[in-house]
């Protein structure tokens, strides 16, 4: 069974991104959620994940619309696949404009 955990970090504040609401997914079925803490980490999303596809659905409109900046997108989905049995962990690099990410360790 797979573990998952994520961060997000703010590149425009150069700082954690506290409180991002994240969801974890299998097609429709809602698996786990969270917020980031005061490091922009969620440690464990979800339990035992078994191989197939997941998606994570951050609410960035949320965070951005409390720090009183507009941006461009209201949430960021990121789907990914889980092939073999380890540890995932999926960060994010965001600012109001623009997000990328990659399979971290």
């Amino acid at each position: 069974m797979s573990t998952l955990s994520t961060h997000v970090l703010d590149a425009v504040l150069g700082m954690p991104a506290v409180g991002v609401a994240v969801t974890l997914y299998r097609q429709a079925e809602r698996l786990g959620s969270g917020q980031t803490d005061t490091d922009g980490r969620i440690g464990s999303l979800g339990e035992a994940l078994e191989p197939g596809t997941y998606r994570l659905v951050f609410d960035t409109g949320a965070y951005f619309a409390r720090l009183e900046v507009e941006a461009f997108y209201p949430e960021v989905a990121i789907t990914f696949v889980i092939t073999e049995q380890r540890h995932y962990h999926v960060p994010v690099l965001l600012s109001p404009f623009a997000f990328s990410t990659y399979r971290g360790s």
